[in-house]
């Protein structure tokens, strides 16, 4: 493994071309730091999911140079997908479309839709556009990080949880901290509407005000299986504890099976925190005094 600090150009050629050859590059984006791969080496995506610990089954994200390439990847794509193409990318945001052939079921999870981003970042861009010189479609990344822990926003932090893992032809391109810090919002497009997945940087709001189209409130859920919607996913190590003793009126939010303690306000928000491991209780403040 080769740690690469602020890549030149001459170096992140040289990462493009470890990635055709096979190999990964870890890179940042505006988001978080991504595990490349070569999106239709199905060995080198296998690596991924070894690296990472991850489920085969659960699909990865297609990050992609421009908009101009998402027919490679996708078909049937709705009206309101190309308006939120144009108005957020470059940018913190994932489109779920219908795939096509290009979309392997080792990219997809053997599901019929496929994820694809528009990084903002620098450096990733130019592996992006590197990496379409010498023939590739697309780079596959899903965080760079073990299953099911916090998405790295600094190439120290990828060192720390995959160095071990890493190959010595592997790369960690270090392009700084990252400046969004929270994974990009994933929008499914499969529908007539768009439906929010994951939440991120683009809100419902932008969302709606793009598209013209209203996301419903009470939506089914959704079949699709993508990042980040697992409960193990995105777990913290550290543990929250109140300092002083509760009192009643104070609001209390905790994981969803460490029940309310008595004269306490359910602020029923617990299932934001379902996700993540450890014992959350934080004193929101006094809310409501009684007697």
């Amino acid at each position: 493994m080769e740690i690469i600090s602020n890549p030149t150009h001459s170096e992140i050629k040289k990462a493009a071309k470890a990635l055709k050859d096979g190999h990964l590059v870890a890179f940042p984006t505006e988001t978080v730091y991504g595990l490349g791969a070569d999106s239709t080496n199905e060995k080198a995506i296998s690596q991924i999911y070894s690296v990472k610990g991850r489920p085969i089954d659960h699909p990865l994200i297609v990050h992609i140079s421009s908009t101009n390439l998402l027919d490679n990847w996708a078909i049937d794509v709705p009206e309101f997908a190309i308006k939120l193409a144009r108005e957020f990318w470059p940018g913190p945001m994932t489109l779920i479309l219908k795939r096509s052939e290009l979309a392997s079921d080792f990219i997809t999870g053997g599901q019929e839709s496929v994820g694809l981003r528009v990084p903002d970042q620098s450096v990733a861009l130019g592996l992006l556009n590197e990496f379409g010189k010498l023939g590739g479609f697309g780079i596959a990344a899903p965080s760079a990080n073990r299953f099911g822990a916090v998405s790295p926003t600094t190439a120290e932090a990828v060192v720390g949880e995959l160095g071990s893992f890493l190959q010595t032809e592997d790369l960690i391109l270090d392009g700084g901290h990252t400046e969004v810090g929270v994974e990009s919002s994933i929008i499914d497009c499969t529908k007539d509407y768009p439906v929010l997945l994951r939440p991120g940087a683009i809100t419902t709001e932008m969302i709606e005000n793009t598209t013209g189209l209203k996301i419903p409130f009470n939506q089914e859920k959704s079949e699709i299986r993508t990042s980040g919607l697992l409960q193990s996913h995105y777990s913290p190590k550290a543990k929250v504890v109140i300092d002083e003793t509760a009192e009643p009126g104070d609001g209390f939010i905790a994981l969803a099976n460490i029940p309310t303690q008595p004269g306490l306000l359910d602020w029923h928000l617990l299932r934001i925190l379902k996700s993540m491991q450890g014992f959350y209780m934080v004193r929101l403040g006094r809310v409501m005094k009684k007697g």
